[in-house]
């Protein structure tokens, strides 16, 4: 059985979708959501879909997958995010792939919700990136067995790059493969902090990992830049639509 581990922060809106998605599979799984204090419709939702919810006193994804994982009874985790869809097979693609003994784990090709080309071209960046190094991000719907998430010791304590990390040491645990049709994920973090900018941030932001700076600097960082840039476009479009008044 393949447990499904969601974790969630206010994610009603998106998380109807990836449920529904999931219930298109038809091989065994069980679906885990661990949510860090939802106020909005998040629990309603999941519980509407036959999820199992379990709380979590940590907004972290690393801690609340950590915490999913051991509360789960299947075989292989599947760590998805709450607003990325499983193709129609997914869990069978899955299924198939681990019954190959020398395979550990992997994840999904991605596509995003948008028509944006731009958008479009980061994502053969990133299956370029899978192909040559094995490596997977959350958006991708990382998946593992059981024995080798448990031998790794789950998600490092990360506020960022808690994918990238995991999948690297996945990665020398053994064989990975890279799944298709891809998942889609939502494209909503490109529209708060523009595509471009977004795009640039997390190139650079990998760069330094890379070099080996601390994650959870990085992430303040992160959120840092992202809310100044939020701000920057606020005040361009104030002035552009002062300028035209």
């Amino acid at each position: 059985m393949i447990s499904v581990i969601i974790p969630t922060f206010n994610e009603a809106r998106q998380l109807p979708a990836s449920l529904a998605a999931i219930q298109m599979n038809q091989n065994a799984y069980e679906v885990i959501m661990v949510d860090a204090g939802s106020f909005d419709a998040t629990i309603d939702v999941a519980r509407a879909h036959g999820a199992r919810v379990v709380s979590s006193d940590v907004r972290q994804r690393a801690s609340q997958m950590n915490l999913g994982a051991q509360s789960a009874e299947g075989d292989v985790f599947l760590f998805l995010h709450a607003d990325t869809r499983l193709p129609q097979n997914g869990l069978e693609e899955i299924e198939y792939a681990m019954a190959k003994e020398r395979v550990v784990g992997g994840g999904f090709a991605r596509r995003y919700d948008s028509p944006s080309w731009f958008l479009r071209g980061t994502c053969m960046l990133a299956g370029l990136r899978t192909r040559l190094t094995g490596w997977f991000l959350g958006d991708q719907a990382i998946f593992v067995r059981r024995e080798v998430f448990e031998i790794l010791g789950g998600f490092r304590d990360l506020n960022l790059f808690e994918d990238l990390d995991f999948s690297r040491r996945m990665r020398c645990a053994g064989r990975v493969v890279t799944l298709r049709p891809p998942v889609i994920s939502s494209a909503r973090r490109f529209s708060l902090c523009r595509p471009w900018w977004t795009t640039w941030s997390d190139l650079r932001m990998t760069w330094r990992y890379l070099r080996g700076i601390d994650p959870n600097q990085l992430a303040a960082d992160y959120y840092d830049g992202c809310q100044r840039g939020h701000r920057s476009a606020h005040l361009v479009a104030a002035a552009s639509h002062t300028a035209s008044s």
